[in-house]
């Protein structure tokens, strides 16, 4: 994922995932400008980093210092590429009547007002292209004790996050977040040194059995500054190992009786091909995850209705990779795959699943017009879920797709989002369920993508996509390729410690909660 050098501002430069983020992209190519506060060693960082970069001392909670970052920044470099916000303060733990006030308003002064300063003056100097990461928090989006202060910042972020996005998408300037879990960083380890924190418990309460490394999260804000990431905006990543996808008492992975060597080596790099199986592959955005899985070196079987158009993909793609012709709503048909699967390459890496139903007009959608709907995009997912478990090993991942309709549902497909709505919990079930024997799961959700289908449904009249664009932030519907690049990230060891979450491709749409076309939308419905 190398870069064509861009000029990158971290903030919160010296601490943990400050410095993994800056020795990740400072590796990519990229020219790192590190920032923190004096006294924290962010120049003596910059010089590891190579004579490029360059590491400046400054609050970030300060206008002028603010002001005189940019301005240095401006004289040495000229134009950002990539802003990342990273400087916070932790939580303190202090009860809310031991809290005062100042001590909150200087917390929401680092982690919120600064940030959303820095971004734009950032944005001032940014052209189309460029982008800003955010780093939130877990604890910005569920309630926990003692955490006032850091929680309502971190929150405050991730709002300030989709509403900056709306606002700089027509600039051509992104905007996304990742909300970390629990990571081990010197702050947390701190907690733990002052009695604050049980990270023996914290270990329990993950899925996963460990808190992340740094390098993961960095790993996760890489790719959302990539090129490979251009239709994602407003989207918030949560990278927490399954935290929050554990929903029941006691303790979500058994207790672990020393630290986990995950959670302070990356895994050894695995130098075989995967066995990578997309459900739907034939076509459209499974087509386009199937070429991206291929051109990686992969093995990929293609599995869809139509074997024909399967075959057709696969032979253009060389000799390694399968086609299967496959009816995901019939449980015998998707047995036998898997079945056969298991003799012939006894294991699998990857399981896709892309299969969708076509549009159903709402004055269709009787209990006998719904039922399909459901045993194809929501039965059929489960099912081949339940057998490719069956075939997987720690490290395999399931992904599931399927578009926005589950955050924003549009009212004439009931059944379409009611099946979408149920595989998105099902990501986070089974999140909760596999994480122990090292099993991830992930979803993406695409908003409007250029495709034969969306083409179709425009020429019956179904949609209006001069309206529909004007309600995408970025103007534009996004392609399939994007699609498979989010996928194809969520599958690779980039995306380790992401369990049980959704990533957004939808060009800001969800986003915005400005409905000033949206009526627009099906007026031809």
């Amino acid at each position: 994922m190398k870069q064509a050098g861009r000029i990158v501002i971290i903030t919160g430069a010296a601490g943990g995932i400050g410095r993994a983020l800056a020795g990740t992209l400072a590796a990519d190519g990229d020219t790192v400008v590190a920032v923190d506060l004096p006294g924290k060693g962010v120049p003596e960082l910059a010089d590891g980093l190579g004579p490029a970069h360059l590491g400046l001392e400054f609050d970030v909670s300060r206008e002028e210092d603010i002001r005189a970052l940019y301005e240095r920044t401006e004289r040495q470099f000229g134009q950002v590429g990539v802003l990342i916000n990273n400087a916070a303060m932790g939580p303190t733990m202090a009860a809310t009547v031991d809290t005062a006030i100042d001590a909150f308003r200087r917390v929401l002064a680092v982690n919120l007002i600064g940030p959303v300063a820095m971004a734009r003056e950032a944005a001032r100097r940014m052209g189309p292209g460029a982008v800003i990461v955010n780093l939130a928090s877990m604890a910005g989006v569920l309630g926990n004790p003692k955490r006032n202060a850091y929680a309502a910042s971190k929150a405050g972020l991730i709002s300030f996050t989709k509403s900056l996005a709306w606002q700089f998408a027509s600039c051509g300037i992104r905007v996304t977040a990742v909300a970390p879990g629990y990571v081990r960083t010197p702050m947390v380890l701190e907690l733990e040194r002052a009695g604050k924190i049980d990270l023996a418990a914290v270990r329990r309460r993950v899925p996963m059995g460990r808190m992340a490394r740094p390098d993961e999260i960095a790993r996760v804000v890489r790719f959302l500054a990539s090129p490979q990431a251009s239709y994602i905006t407003g989207s918030v990543l949560t990278v927490d190992g399954g935290w929050r996808s554990f929903n029941q008492p006691g303790d979500a992975h058994p207790p672990v009786p020393e630290t986990p060597r995950g959670e302070l080596f990356p895994p050894a790099a695995q130098s075989r091909a995967r066995i990578a199986l997309v459900m739907g592959g034939a076509d459209c955005i499974g087509a386009a995850v199937v070429r991206r899985f291929a051109d990686n070196g992969d093995t990929v079987v293609i599995a869809a209705k139509n074997g024909a158009a399967a075959a057709k993909l696969a032979g253009s793609l060389g000799g390694k990779h399968i086609a299967r012709s496959v009816d995901v709503a019939v449980e015998s048909e998707v047995v036998a795959l898997f079945e056969e699967l298991r003799r012939h390459f006894g294991r699998l890496d990857v399981l896709v699943n892309c299969v969708a139903d076509t549009f159903v007009p709402e004055a269709e959608q009787i209990p006998t017009g719904i039922e399909p709907v459901l045993d194809v995009n929501l039965t059929g997912a489960f099912t081949c879920a339940r057998e490719a478990i069956k075939a997987m090993h720690p490290g395999s991942v399931i992904l599931n797709l399927g578009p926005i309709n589950t955050f924003l549902p549009f009212a004439p497909r009931h059944a379409h989002d009611a099946s979408r709505a149920g595989m998105e919990i099902l990501t986070q079930c089974m999140a909760a369920e596999l994480g122990p024997v090292g099993i991830r799961t992930a979803a993406v959700a695409p908003g409007y993508i250029h495709t034969p289908g969306v083409a179709e449904l425009e020429k019956r009249g179904h949609i209006n996509t001069t309206a529909i664009r004007r309600r995408i932030p970025m103007g534009r519907m996004g392609q399939p390729e994007d699609v498979a690049d989010a996928a194809f990230f969520l599958a690779s060891s980039d995306a380790s410690y992401v369990t049980g979450s959704t990533l957004y491709v939808d060009g800001g749409w969800t986003s915005s909660g400005d409905a000033a076309f949206a009526g627009e939308l099906y007026q031809n419905i």
